[in-house]
C-alpha cells in the first residue's frame, strides 16, 4: 500500500503553484473551504479559478488576491445574493473573466474528462447571449448538417475536492450532490483531496459504488474535518446558513471582509484551529442527528468464495 495522506499545507505547497488554473470541487455541499483558505494563508497568486456554480469561497480568494481570472457558470452567494468581491473587482477592471452557462461549464470539464478538444452542442445559440465573456466557435455535424456550438474542454492544472472519506491509498468516497466535481476531478492533471475520515480499505469496499475517485486519480489526501464549513456534508454537518447570511452583508465592505479574512483566515494557522474558533456550541447546531449512511450488502456473504 502507498500511502497519499499528508497534511494540507504540504500538499498545497508541493501540488499549486502561481498562475495555475485551479478547479474548485462541490456543488452546495462539500466546497472545500480549508483548502482554499490554505491557498490563501501560503499567498498563492494570479490563479484562475474554475467551476459551474461557485460559491462563496471564489469571493474570499478574490478579495485575498489570489486570483486573476475566473471561469464560471454561477458565481455568488448560494440562494442569497451576488459575489460583492467579484463585483468589485469586475469594476475596477481588476480581474479577467468567463460566463459561461452551467451546462457549458459541465461540458468543458466532461470533454476535459474524456481526453478530447470539444464537446458539439445545441447550447449558447439562438436566445443565448455568447460574446460578452466568450466567443464559442461553430461545427457541422457530419451526419444531419445541424450547426452546433463547439463547447471547448477544459484541463485545470489542479483540483482541490472535500468528501466524506477515503482510505489511505487515496480511494475517495462521496454521497449526496457532486455537481461537476467528479469530471473537474478527472479533468484535472493533479488532485487535492480533503476528507472527513480516512477509514480502512474494507470499509470501501463494502459499499463500493460511493467511490468517485480511485487512489491513481489522486495526487495527495489530507484528513481535515470540518473541512467544507460553511458548506455542509451529508451526514456529516449540515450547511451554517448564519454565516452565508452573515457574509453577504460584510462583504459588502472591503474593509470588512479583509477584516473577516484576517480573522477567520490568516488568524488561524490550520483547520483545527479554525475549529476551536467555531467553537463547541455551533458545531453542535450545525451536526445532523445521523451519521454516514449504513453499508449496503451485495449479498456476497451468502454465497461460497
Amino acid at each position: 500500500m502507498v500511502s497519499k495522506q499528508v497534511d494540507l499545507p504540504e500538499a498545497v505547497a508541493e501540488h499549486v503553484r502561481d498562475g495555475d488554473v485551479v478547479f474548485v470541487g462541490g456543488f452546495g455541499q462539500c466546497i472545500p473551504f480549508a483548502a482554499g483558505h490554505e491557498l490563501i494563508r501560503q499567498g498563492r497568486k494570479d490563479l484562475t479559478l474554475c467551476r459551474s456554480g461557485a460559491d462563496i469561497l471564489f469571493d474570499q480568494l478574490i478579495e485575498a488576491g489570489c486570483a486573476s481570472k475566473v471561469i464560471f457558470g454561477y458565481l455568488g452567494n448560494p440562494g442569497i445574493g451576488i459575489s460583492h468581491a467579484f463585483n468589485r473587482a469586475v469594476r475596477e477592471d481588476a480581474i479577467a473573466y468567463e460566463d459561461w452557462t452551467n451546462f457549458a461549464m459541465v461540458l468543458r470539464l466532461h470533454a476535459g474528462a474524456l481526453g478530447i478538444p470539444f464537446i458539439p452542442a445545441a447550447i449558447l445559440r439562438t436566445g443565448d447571449m455568447p460574446g460578452a465573456s466568450i466567443e464559442v466557435a461553430e461545427v457541422v455535424c457530419p451526419y444531419t448538417g445541424e450547426r452546433l456550438s463547439a463547447i471547448p474542454a477544459l484541463n485545470p492544472d489542479v483540483a482541490l475536492v472535500h468528501a466524506q472519506r477515503a482510505d489511505e491509498e487515496g480511494n475517495v468516497q462521496m454521497w449526496g450532490l457532486p455537481g461537476d466535481t467528479v469530471d473537474g476531478a478527472n479533468a484535472s492533471r493533479k488532485v487535492i483531496v480533503t476528507v472527513e475520515e480516512i477509514v480502512d480499505a474494507v470499509v470501501l469496499r463494502a459499499d463500493p459504488n460511493r467511490t468517485i475517485l480511485p487512489s491513481y486519480r489522486v495526487t495527495a489526501l489530507a484528513h481535515v474535518p470540518w473541512g467544507a464549513h460553511p458548506s455542509y456534508v451529508q451526514g456529516y454537518y449540515t450547511r451554517d446558513d448564519d454565516l452565508y447570511f452573515a457574509y453577504d452583508k460584510l462583504s459588502r465592505s472591503p474593509e470588512e471582509l479583509a477584516a473577516f479574512l484576517d480573522d477567520w483566515v490568516h488568524g488561524v494557522p490550520d483547520r483545527e484551529a479554525y475549529l476551536k474558533k467555531l467553537g463547541g456550541q455551533a458545531k453542535r447546531r450545525l451536526t445532523g442527528q445521523s451519521g454516514p449512511v449504513a453499508s449496503v450488502s451485495y449479498g456476497f456473504e451468502a454465497r461460497d468464495v
